[in-house]
């Protein structure tokens, strides 16, 4: 990866050099601001994405600062015809460092063998979002080390987020940083228009059956 000086605006930090790297970085200004502070200061910064509708946009915004940033997907196999073609259109026209991740086992041979994904709420549920979701993200980040992960969540989405705030401590001695932390469904709508970016509306996530419930990975410790 090339120097993230070159790459980003560097915003000082003027408290103790010792000081922890989520402490170092700007939580309150603007999503630019937030992300430029993670990069003057973080050595092996990545991005995760789903590629859900209007997921593009903090990735246009990352990119746009380190165009060669990691970028993590979890492809639980059960995505529609419609995302991995977004995903490929994305993937050439940004020249994305996209690094997929897939379960160890594969959603014909859960289909096959298991059938039907199981109900929310129950023990084998839980069982298979962690199959799906978090064991591929768990080992790409065993994989890639980073120490500060840029992700998409917003305060509005869900209870349990609105409890991390913009800087977070994130899972495997990662900083969980999610710029777009304030932004509402119209701001995001609205930097996608402005940019002329592609976007993704026809999308499913088998571990996130409801909006208002969390798929696993930002309660990952």
């Amino acid at each position: 990866m090339k120097s993230l000086a070159t790459k980003a605006a560097t915003i000082r930090y003027s408290g103790r050099e010792d000081a922890s790297l989520a402490d170092r970085i700007v939580s309150d200004g603007t999503a630019a601001e937030i992300i430029a502070s993670t990069l003057s200061q973080a050595s092996r910064p990545v991005i995760s994405t789903n590629f859900r509708p209007g997921a593009a946009a903090l990735l246009h915004l990352v990119t746009r600062a380190v165009p060669d940033i990691p970028v993590i997907w979890v492809d639980t196999g059960f995505n529609t015809r419609a995302t991995y073609r977004f995903v490929e259109t994305l993937r050439l026209a940004w020249d994305l460092n996209l690094h997929a991740y897939t379960p160890r086992v594969s959603a014909s041979r859960f289909s096959a063998v298991v059938g039907d994904i199981p109900l929310p709420n129950t023990t084998e549920f839980e069982s298979f979002v962690g199959d799906a979701k978090l064991e591929p993200f768990q080992r790409a980040l065993r994989e890639l080390r980073p120490d500060a992960w840029f992700t998409g969540i917003r305060r509005e989405q869900t209870e349990h987020r609105r409890t991390l705030g913009v800087v977070s401590a994130g899972p495997q001695a990662t900083v969980r940083v999610a710029p777009l932390y304030d932004w509402s469904v119209a701001q995001i709508d609205s930097y996608i228009e402005a940019h002329d970016i592609p976007d993704n509306k026809d999308y499913v996530d088998p571990t996130k059956p409801a909006a208002h419930l969390e798929c696993g990975l930002q309660q990952l410790a």
